[in-house]
């Protein structure tokens, strides 16, 4: 098999982003150029990688055996970047790392750009995923790191407490005095399900959850408008225009400065512990475990 490291980061771009438009895009590769090396790998194999379909293209049973190695290729790679340390000159190491909505948005920006900048060296892939899609990846080897609610199965891999979220509602003043009775009183996200709603877009991990609870509970949450931060979500609320759902340290943080009321909710599942996760610690680069170390600390 003549396999060179373009073929399979190409490969594996391609099952990250669902099609081989989007995964030529992200390997700086012409679609045509693509396509072509894809099918050259599956002609050398003899068998197929991919099944492709009018949404995109889903790994066959060989692709999933080619995306598995593939990524343990890169992950060598990069440890061996690390240990080879003042002699890989203008080699960069690179960890990527998935974490939820809450994550990304409030507890993540500042602990990564101060490690970021004492580590020049370190390039940091970082996407967003539920916490179910997260604890997945991390175990098949499609991530370095995760950052999880700890209601998911964590089964399999090694975990350090990341911090503690609270996912509450935010609404108008006047709308939030008929939805508790007294002041402090937590309501319930069946309470507040049938209402309009602001949320994050649709590719958001928050909204996606939210919508699952919905379903669950054999209802749809309408959303009125979707939009890319928790502080556009209150600004929206703060116009009318429906209630939201963020995290707390946004919600309390855009309280100070807009007319919006903010309301703990009852459910346990608001309450979550958000934590780290990996394989193995000791598996990792080095500057994957300097990450790590910075973020407990």
């Amino acid at each position: 098999m003549r396999f060179d490291l373009v073929d399979l980061q190409l490969f594996l771009h391609v099952l990250d982003a669902g099609s081989i438009t989007a995964g030529s895009r992200r390997a700086h590769l012409a679609l045509a150029s693509a396509s072509e090396r894809i099918q050259h790998m599956e002609e050398t194999l003899g068998v197929p990688l991919l099944v492709r379909g009018r949404r995109g293209v889903q790994p066959t049973a060989a692709g999933l055996a080619l995306q598995r190695h593939a990524r343990l290729v890169f992950q060598q790679l990069a440890r061996l970047r690390a240990e080879l340390g003042e002699h890989a000159a203008g080699l960069k190491g690179q960890i990527r790392l998935l974490c939820n909505t809450a994550a990304l948005s409030e507890y993540l920006p500042e602990r990564l750009a101060g490690f970021m900048a004492r580590h020049p060296d370190v390039d940091i892939d970082l996407e967003e995923r539920t916490s179910s899609d997260i604890a997945r990846a991390v175990r098949e080897g499609g991530a370095d790191l995760g950052i999880v609610a700890d209601t998911v199965d964590l089964s399999g891999l090694e975990t350090f407490p990341f911090c503690t979220d609270r996912i509450v509602a935010v609404a108008q003043p006047a709308l939030a005095r008929t939805l508790v009775t007294q002041e402090g009183q937590a309501v319930t996200f069946a309470r507040l399900v049938d209402f309009d709603h602001v949320t994050l877009t649709g590719d958001s991990a928050l909204f996606r959850y939210l919508s699952q609870l919905a379903e669950r509970a054999g209802r749809t949450l309408r959303a009125r408008v979707r939009l890319r931060s928790f502080d556009a979500v209150c600004r929206m609320v703060e116009s009318g225009v429906g209630i939201g759902l963020v995290s707390e340290p946004a919600a309390r943080r855009c309280a100070r400065t807009m007319d919006i009321a903010v309301l703990e909710l009852a459910d346990a599942w608001a309450v979550r512990q958000l934590s780290l996760c990996m394989r193995s610690f000791e598996g990792l680069p080095r500057h994957a475990q300097q990450l790590i170390e910075e973020i407990r600390a």
